[in-house]
């Protein structure tokens, strides 16, 4: 990694208080998010967390194209190629442990926390999105989990923020991966306002010269005052999830997956080319992942953030363990020949201790996130 792979700096206020500002700086790769990524980050953000004199966030991309395009899984499928089988790839634990406590951290920080999220945010992008105070989307950004399409399931706190999407999208979305733009955004509450991107040097600007209290509270009701004057009106005309929502609730149902099944793969001729885009995605995804996306959101229902974050490390080291996760990444973004060779290679096939598995505890001791609360 560049030693600038991370631009760290900090936003002088009149009050002598200071905003800190990271910004992933990888704009080669979307700012994909690499082990030593998390490394430089996570502390600073504790440097942060614990000086007096700062009294809120900035998280950022550079680049036009993305804040991030996820992680670095060509990576992971490197450390699982490298690893004899049976072992658990260190790598591949060492980045889950510490991406997962960089986006609990997040999600528990006592101050504001800003991310910007212009272009492209997917899968590790949304889970450092998903923790901040105040989420920006702008007219470019496109937001999806679509792991379904790389053998693995929508994780860094998915299972959480999924189960709480109006009606049944959060399934939906797990399962097919579509994309969204910033209205479906807002309206699935993964970002709080929209925001062009060419205010973007104001809002920073405003913020610099602004007055901040330290004071929790107070300070996140000001930057709430200070974005609303350059948020743009809501369209929900904009919004393809919100305006398919009934038929998203009657797509996935309440029922067994494999109705749902049956009935999003009767989809992919449907009239809108969004929702037959998305039903195609389903239809070529992995049914490991389909099955265990649907299992974990069942799973997580009822649990804190803290115990979805270890549940979700079990379930992401599960699947470097299984061989759908390396084939959907080879077949993806490796080989790029998009023809992966699932296994099972039918829902229908993947049978409920095959899902277990992938759950199973793979470590001695404790859990290496039992200390998240």
């Amino acid at each position: 990694m560049p030693d600038d792979a991370i631009l760290i700096r900090e936003i002088e206020t009149p009050g002598g208080r200071r905003f800190g500002h990271a910004t992933l700086n990888a704009p080669a790769s979307l700012n994909a998010l690499t082990l030593a990524m998390i490394d430089a980050l996570a502390p600073q953000v504790e440097r942060w967390a614990a000086d007096p004199s700062i009294v809120g966030v900035v998280l950022d991309g550079a680049g036009e194209k993305a804040f991030c395009a996820g992680g670095d899984v060509a990576a992971l499928t490197r450390a699982i190629k490298a690893t004899a089988p049976g072992e658990v790839p260190s790598a591949a634990a060492d980045f889950f442990e510490r991406e997962y406590r960089l986006d609990h951290r997040l999600h528990t920080f006592g101050k504001p926390v800003l991310c910007w999220g212009h272009g492209f945010v997917m899968g590790g992008g949304i889970g450092l999105m998903a923790g901040a105070s105040h989420r920006v989307v702008t007219e470019r950004s496109r937001l999806a989990m679509p792991e379904i399409g790389i053998g693995l399931y929508p994780d860094v706190g998915g299972s959480w923020f999924l189960n709480r999407m109006p009606g049944r999208i959060g399934l939906f979305l797990a399962l097919t991966g579509a994309p969204l733009n910033a209205a479906d955004a807002r309206f699935a509450g993964l970002a709080d306002v929209i925001i062009a991107q060419s205010d973007k040097p104001l809002v920073l600007a405003a913020l610099a010269g602004a007055e901040w209290s330290g004071d929790r509270a107070a300070d996140a009701a000001q930057l709430s005052r200070l974005l609303a004057p350059f948020a743009r009106a809501g369209d929900a005309s904009a919004s393809p999830l919100r305006r398919h929502l009934e038929l998203i609730d009657t797509l996935i149902g309440a029922d067994t997956l494999a109705d749902i099944d049956r009935r999003l793969r009767a989809s992919v001729e449907h009239a809108d080319p969004w929702l037959a885009a998305a039903a195609t995605s389903y239809a070529m995804g992995s049914p490991s992942s389909a099955a265990i996306a649907h299992e974990v959101l069942r799973r997580a229902r009822h649990r804190s953030l803290a115990e979805v974050f270890r549940l979700e490390y079990q379930l992401s080291i599960g699947c470097c363990m299984h061989p759908d996760f390396a084939e959907g990444v080879r077949a993806l973004l490796i080989d790029k020949d998009r023809k992966p060779q699932w296994s099972p290679a039918t829902l229908a096939a993947v049978t409920p201790a095959w899902i277990d598995a992938h759950f199973a505890p793979r470590f001695a001791g404790a859990h290496p996130l039992a200390d998240l609360r």
